[in-house]
C-alpha cells in the first residue's frame, strides 16, 4: 500500500458519471456491467460513490441496494492505474460510513470464486464467506461460475 496517497474528492454518483464508471467497469473486470445496468440501478434509487483525482477524474466506485436492514454491496471497482495504493482501503471506509449513518445491521456482497485479489480485499474489510451461489455469475465458453457471498456486521464502532 503506497502511504503518498492524493486526497481523493469523494461523492454521490448518477446518470452523468455512466460513462465514466463503465471506463473503469470494462478495464477492471472480464464480466463488466453494461450501461443499461447502472441505468437501471440508478433507476432503482440505489446509490452510488466514488473518488475523484485532483483533476475531478473518476477513479474508483461502488454501487449499493438497501433491503430493509442489510446493505447489499452490488458493485465495487478501483480504477487499474490507481489499484495497490490504498484507495480500495478507503472506499471500503467510505462505504461502512455509509452503513453506519444510515442504521444498516450488515453489509452483503459476492465475489467470483476466482477472484482472489477482491477476496482478500474484502476479508481485509472484515467480510466473511457465509455461502455459495452456485452458477451465478457468466464465465467464459459460456460456462458459469460461482459467487462466494460474504457479509459483514456494521460495527456502530466503524
Amino acid at each position: 500500500m503506497d502511504l503518498n496517497l492524493i486526497t481523493p474528492h469523494y461523492g454521490k454518483l448518477g446518470f452523468a458519471d455512466v460513462d465514466n464508471i463503465l471506463s473503469i467497469e470494462e478495464r477492471a473486470y472480464a464480466h463488466p456491467w453494461t450501461r443499461g445496468n447502472f441505468t437501471d440501478s440508478f433507476s432503482s434509487g440505489y446509490e452510488a460513490f466514488g473518488f475523484r483525482n485532483a483533476e475531478l477524474d473518476l477513479f474508483a466506485y461502488f454501487v449499493v441496494m438497501p433491503i430493509l436492514d442489510e446493505l447489499h454491496l452490488l458493485n465495487f471497482a478501483v480504477d487499474l492505474s490507481y489499484q495497490g495504493q490504498g484507495y480500495a482501503k478507503l472506499l471500503m471506509d467510505k462505504l461502512f460510513a455509509y452503513a453506519k449513518e444510515y442504521t444498516f445491521g450488515s453489509i452483503l456482497l459476492e465475489v467470483r470464486r476466482s477472484n482472489a485479489r477482491a477476496i482478500s480485499v474484502y476479508e481485509g474489510a472484515g467480510f466473511a464467506a457465509i455461502g455459495v451461489r452456485k452458477g451465478y455469475y457468466p464465465a467464459h465458453d459460456s460456462q458459469r461460475e460461482d459467487a462466494i457471498v460474504m457479509r459483514r456486521v456494521v460495527d456502530a464502532n466503524v
